[in-house]
């Protein structure tokens, strides 16, 4: 049995959805009522690139708030798909992965996605990759699948009519990317299936196909696209218009602290457990409680709190970019295990091993806003330092690079 209790059930329906088919939210709402049984959300995600970033989360909360209402989240790596490349939301064929390319990025997916899913309540979650079952169709039964779609029915799909309009080439594998992700539905019983507004044609894919093997067919569930930090455009890493899940604390921090305000609710609705009845009133407090939320969601309160800090000190040398005004330098030249005291030497924010020794004991010292007082601090990797900010007094900072 479920625990979908009524007050899980307006907040699976409700919070962050843009649309539910069949039927709406009452249908949907219904069906997790009446369930005799744990629902099966599958949520497919295709490893085109290394890492996350927060508009990746949004389906991923989702997926985890119905693994904390009883569920079986499904999570699914399109390991397959990736190598097609879906052309939702595109004006030319995508590039190609290398199954290689596709596995790589496949292990930091899992990685990022613990920050968010329940990874150890038994029962809770499945991860698969479609390579599965998609790597052993037949030819006879990829052509038994195709004939399960029109030409005219991917066509009406407004990326395909758009290209074909303009006479941009479509090719024939993109064809094939609705309805490999819609088998995948079909494979896993999915009852209930996750997407971005731009994934409905996919979805519906799976209904079709799940009604064409006379099984029963999945509800979509669409959640809204996440605009990016110049607040109109989609989130995307090829935009810079991203906060990536594996940034630094500060540079995460500082990124989010100047969300523009009109975006904020929808920031705290997507990416937060807050009451959007509870926002402080002031923009400019909404904008920092919203940084010190997210941060203390993938880092931790304490690298919150400290990022919090550094990012004020940063300000007050004048820069009105935090994390631009942060020069870099690479720990490639550094003999490991290295103290600290020598790091801040070789770093040259200190003029020699002495300075920095009295620097440290005297509290100018702190790596990440957290402040150091033992100059023979030993840090064994370059790993360990990457992507941190090291900082003395108030108006010298480095970013440690690997």
């Amino acid at each position: 049995m479920s625990k979908t209790t009524a007050a899980n059930i307006q907040r699976l329906t409700e919070r962050g959805v843009v649309e539910i088919f069949p039927g709406g939210s009452a249908a949907l709402a219904e069906r997790l009522a009446t369930c005799d049984r744990p629902l099966r959300i599958k949520l497919g995600i295709d490893p085109t690139r290394p890492d996350l970033h927060l508009g990746h989360t949004v389906a991923l909360r989702k997926l985890r708030q119905f693994q904390d209402a009883g569920h079986v989240a499904i999570l699914l790596i399109g390991d397959f798909t990736a190598q097609i490349g879906d052309p939702t939301g595109r004006s030319e064929a995508r590039p190609r992965l290398s199954a290689e390319d596709v596995e790589a990025n496949s292990e930091t997916y899992l990685a990022q996605a613990r920050k968010i899913l329940d990874f150890e309540t038994p029962g809770r979650l499945e991860i698969r990759r479609n390579s599965e079952w998609l790597g052993q169709l037949t030819p006879s039964q990829i052509v038994e699948l195709q004939a399960q779609m029109t030409v005219g029915q991917m066509l009406a799909k407004e990326d395909f009519s758009q290209r074909y309009a303009s006479g941009t080439p479509i090719y024939l594998h993109e064809f094939l990317y609705p309805l490999l992700q819609g088998y995948d539905s079909v494979v896993l019983q999915a009852d209930v299936e996750l997407g971005g507004t731009d994934q409905k044609f996919n979805l519906l894919c799976g209904r079709d196909l799940q009604q064409w093997r006379k099984q029963p067919q999945q509800f979509g569930l669409l959640l809204p696209l996440l605009e990016g930090l110049d607040g109109f455009q989609k989130m995307s890493k090829s935009l810079d218009n991203y906060v990536g899940l594996t940034e630094d604390p500060l540079s995460m921090y500082s990124k989010l602290e100047k969300v523009p305000d009109n975006l904020v609710p929808k920031y705290f609705e997507l990416l937060t457990n807050w009451s959007l009845a509870e926002l402080p009133d002031n923009p400019r407090e909404r904008q920092i409680v919203l940084a010190t939320e997210l941060v203390a969601q993938y880092h931790s309160p304490e690298a919150a709190e400290r990022a919090k800090q550094a990012a004020r000190e940063i300000v007050k040398t004048g820069s009105s970019d935090a994390t631009a005004a942060i020069p870099e330098f690479s720990l490639a030249a550094v003999n490991f295990p290295a103290k600290l005291a020598y790091l801040l030497r070789e770093a040259q924010l200190c003029k020699s091993v002495g300075d920095a020794r009295r620097q440290v004991e005297n509290g100018a010292v702190r790596l990440d806003g957290e402040k150091f007082t033992d100059p023979s601090q030993e840090f064994m990797t370059a790993e360990e330092l990457g992507d941190r900010v090291l900082q003395v007094g108030k108006k010298r900072f480095l970013r440690l690079v690997p």
